[in-house]
């Protein structure tokens, strides 16, 4: 029998249909008294071990070979944890007409995010472009996220990030920090085990992190945050999101060009400044935000099926560019690349 897949004409990541089906089912059984407490023990475990592996997958080494291409990293860098921000703290003067404070704070949240590394690759690479200067930048985004995404929040967030404070701080170093530096400490006796397993290990990120969603969403029907977000406030926060990836997209590809960057470096630019990852965002959000992650999320999770929908098409064009030189090995189709940025493979999304 023929192995069943995804059809390539549907443009929507099918693990998202998984997502949104885990939010129904939040909305439908939420966990609730002891359910909760083991649902939330669990989630504690699973992000601890998600970041584990987070660790035991990156090669520091293969990221340190990236430093002599230091001009394109510290771009993306600045595009990443400097200008992102700048335009997540730009649109709280949406407030109220947009946006509510909840939907506004976890667009700020979305903005902290690291990129994305694998879906980076995949564009990248399906576009013609710097490939190994995409696996540096992403690699790179996501050592400084682990330190710096919480060190942001603690900034710009402070006391009005759903019970935000010195404590969700040490929660971050405990639950993600201790255990990415073990996977890392780890790698070289692990690193060949989970490299043989990694499509079995890949099962376990994106089951982690449906774990991660059941848990914030439960915890968010139970406290009844949900009456606070109408369907005007879900098309509002739609608009500033596309506005925002818009944004992105632009002064990534024009701005790495004013900075005098080649065409296969600036498609590498803006494929991994434009994007943020939801396999990292997730598990941060539930250890920063507690019983108000479902929210927190909520701008987080609408824009990575809408940055991975817009970056396959822009893929796909520059493909046909006619200065673009051979395909790359790694090369992907728009369908295919467009479903491996959530957690699996080998680097995660």
């Amino acid at each position: 029998m023929k192995r069943l897949k995804w059809p390539s004409w549907l443009p929507i990541d099918p693990y998202i249909l998984l997502l949104l089906g885990t939010v129904g089912l939040a909305a439908l059984l939420p966990a609730r008294g002891t359910g909760a407490e083991v649902a939330s023990g669990a989630s504690t475990a699973a992000i601890a071990f998600l970041f584990f592996l987070y660790g035991a997958r990156l090669s520091t080494r293969e990221a340190m070979d990236g430093v002599r291409h230091w001009r394109l990293h510290i771009t993306v860098l600045a595009c990443t944890f400097v200008l992102f921000p700048l335009l997540g703290l730009a649109a709280r003067g949406l407030e109220p007409v947009l946006l509510d404070h909840s939907l506004h704070t976890g667009l700020l949240f979305l903005t902290l995010v690291p990129s994305t590394v694998q879906s980076s690759i995949a564009f990248t690479s399906m576009a013609r472009g710097n490939v190994p200067a995409a696996i540096c930048a992403g690699s790179f985004s996501s050592l400084v996220g682990i330190v710096l995404t919480p060190l942001l929040a603690a900034a710009l967030l402070g006391g009005t990030g759903g019970g935000f404070s010195a404590d969700s701080l040490l929660r971050i170093v405990l639950q993600l920090l201790v255990p990415f530096l073990a996977g890392q400490l780890l790698r070289r006796w692990i690193g060949g085990f989970v490299a043989r397993h990694k499509k079995v290990l890949g099962y376990v990120d994106r089951g982690s992190i449906l774990l991660v969603v059941y848990t914030a969403f439960s915890e968010g029907m139970v406290q009844g945050i949900w009456h606070q977000v109408s369907p005007l406030r879900l098309g509002g926060l739609l608009a500033v999101e596309a506005v925002l990836l818009a944004v992105m997209l632009a002064v990534t590809w024009y701005g790495s060009k004013a900075l005098g960057f080649k065409r296969e470096d600036r498609i590498a630019i803006q494929f991994a400044g434009s994007k943020k990852s939801l396999a990292s965002g997730l598990p941060m959000a539930s250890v920063l935000f507690g019983a108000h992650a479902s929210l927190a999320v909520l701008p987080l999770m609408l824009f990575h099926q809408m940055q991975l929908m817009v970056c396959a098409v822009i893929a796909k064009r520059r493909s046909r560019d006619p200065e673009a030189g051979p395909e790359p090995s790694l090369s992907r189709d728009p369908a295919e690349a467009s479903r491996i940025a959530v957690g699996t493979g080998t680097r995660s999304g």
